[in-house]
């Protein structure tokens, strides 16, 4: 068990902002723990049901009950839980304030490379009077788009995260996931795009993983380190698109945590290209102390070492490790088949 609460925090202020401006309440559930706690919350939650992240975060998803919610509904959810199936129910539920709203609430479980149910992942959209009389189906076939792909790439990552560690403790689960969902939030926006421009099966992977890489800069980085980036204007499939900017996230997150240790300036170089022969070369460089000669990297004794070489062996490609007169650099070759045309 956690020291405290906030080690399982996964954090909504960074995370999941498509879906808050979509108004697509996100909650994730832990059932290994005591009680069966809320353990993230997005900003759209927080919005809908008045009640702050820290006042979510710890408690059993039944503080949204309320005298007038249908135990039928409440009984229907605890079955799917129970039974570890995708349940969808429109169930009364109560904000702070004690004004009731019917929410519209698919809840499904999350599992590990094991086919072992981790976590709870749950849905919900409030259903007002013009949602119901517009086409009631419509909206819950959106949901399940979303949930559905959520819990695919939270299933990977978490696959990857015990993978060869089966001991892996519950807060590495979750400081990983915190550390990671932005990825995937940027992802999905991006493929919101495709979907408005009737491309659903690629991503713009330029503007994605320059978006990306500036975000990772901005919560990672620090005065005095600076970025760059060369990076191609390439289509790529949604999985590729999904690998690819875990592995970015992955490589600048190491990077600016531990190349320019006791270091006042610095340089982190990221570039993207096509290959000739098709597929794309990513390469993340810096300017730093350098990973020493004698480790070993991706190290796969740690969650992020795992992650890396999970993603790399899922694209089929390649990584190269080089070091420089000064810092490191990484090159990831993806093999052709990941790349479809120009944007």
């Amino acid at each position: 068990m956690p020291d405290t609460i906030e080690e399982l925090l996964l954090d909504d202020t960074r995370a999941f902002e498509g879906f808050t401006r979509a108004q697509v309440s996100m909650i994730v559930t832990n059932p290994h723990l005591e009680d069966h706690p809320i353990v993230y919350v997005n900003q759209a939650f927080t919005r809908c049901t008045g009640y702050a992240r820290s006042s979510s975060i710890g408690r059993n998803c039944r503080f949204l009950q309320g005298p007038n919610t249908e135990k039928a509904d409440v009984d229907k959810l605890r079955r799917g839980i129970e039974n570890e199936e995708i349940t969808s129910v429109d169930i009364l539920n109560y904000r702070a304030t004690g004004e009731p709203f019917m929410n519209r609430l698919i809840v499904s479980p999350i599992h590990d490379n094991h086919g072992k149910t981790q976590y709870f992942i749950g849905i919900q959209k409030e259903m007002r009077a013009s949602d119901i009389s517009s086409g009631s189906e419509e909206i819950n076939s959106q949901l399940i788009e979303i949930q559905n792909r959520v819990a695919s790439d939270l299933s990977m990552i978490i696959g990857m995260i015990r993978q060869q560690s089966g001991a892996t403790s519950v807060p590495e689960d979750f400081a990983a996931l915190s550390r990671r969902i932005e990825t995937l939030q940027l992802l999905y926006e991006e493929m919101k795009l495709s979907d408005r421009q009737s491309n659903r099966d690629s991503i713009q992977m330029g503007s994605y993983l320059s978006r990306l890489a500036a975000a990772i800069a901005h919560t990672e980085g620090r005065p005095g380190i600076r970025l760059s980036l060369q990076i191609e204007p390439l289509h790529v499939p949604i999985e590729t698109a999904t690998r690819v900017g875990l592995v970015l996230s992955e490589l600048l997150t190491n990077a600016f945590q531990h190349a320019f240790d006791r270091m006042d300036m610095g340089l982190v170089e990221v570039r993207m290209s096509r290959l000739s022969a098709g597929g794309l070369r990513l390469i993340v460089s810096d300017d730093g102390v350098g990973i020493p000669s004698k480790m070993r990297w991706p190290d796969t004794s740690n969650v992020g070492g795992r992650i890396v070489s999970g993603l790399i062996e899922g694209l089929e490609g390649t990584l190269q490790l080089g070091r420089g007169a000064a810092g490191s650099f990484i090159t990831i070759d993806v093999p052709a088949g990941a790349t479809l045309t120009d944007e």
